[in-house]
């Protein structure tokens, strides 16, 4: 099994498991691998150092004090590659921070609320006017809609989830 560090166009890092570099490469050039947060197909692999597992290895270990250097001197693949870009390490922690809470914010909508489809404006009106009993929905609305749905005093936000988040969020 394979663990690449991956990357969109839009600079949302996360992680891709595959069987091999191979089949990391076939799904790739089909736009299989995609963001998980905006769905972009533009996927880039990162630098990344490999890990080794020393946990059979005895007396191998250097001493924390060599350990803790070490990591330090190393930077990690998605800094080595904000520093190359020219972004401030503080700029890639806030990056990562804030997809983090997107990522939570949609974890908790997606668990909190019931998915009423292209249905969302009809349903909204619905609850709104007593007609269908109160419970959080999501769904599809046209700007059109939501604009009419606030003309009328019915609160709505809007939160772009992409196709891959609607299935099991990990």
């Amino acid at each position: 099994m394979k663990v690449f560090d991956l990357r969109c166009a839009h600079e949302h890092t996360f992680e891709g498991w595959f069987g091999s570099e191979d089949d990391f490469l076939s799904q790739q050039q089909r736009a299989l691998v995609t963001c998980p947060v905006c769905g972009d197909a533009g996927v880039v692999r990162l630098p990344s150092a490999p890990r080794l597992n020393l946990s059979g290895a005895k007396d191998a270990s250097p001493p924390q004090s060599a350990l803790s250097s070490a990591s330090s001197a190393v930077p990690s693949p998605a800094s080595a590659s904000a520093a190359r870009a020219g972004v401030p390490p503080a700029v890639l922690e806030a990056r990562r921070e804030m997809q983090a809470l997107w990522m939570k914010a949609v974890r908790h909508v997606m668990a909190n609320t019931e998915d009423v489809g292209n249905h969302f404006a009809e349903e909204a009106r619905k609850i709104h006017y007593k007609e269908a009993p109160e419970r959080n929905i999501r769904g599809i609305a046209t700007p059109q809609e939501t604009a009419e749905l606030a003309e009328e005093g019915i609160d709505v936000m809007m939160l772009p989830v992409p196709a891959a988040a609607k299935e099991t969020l990990q």
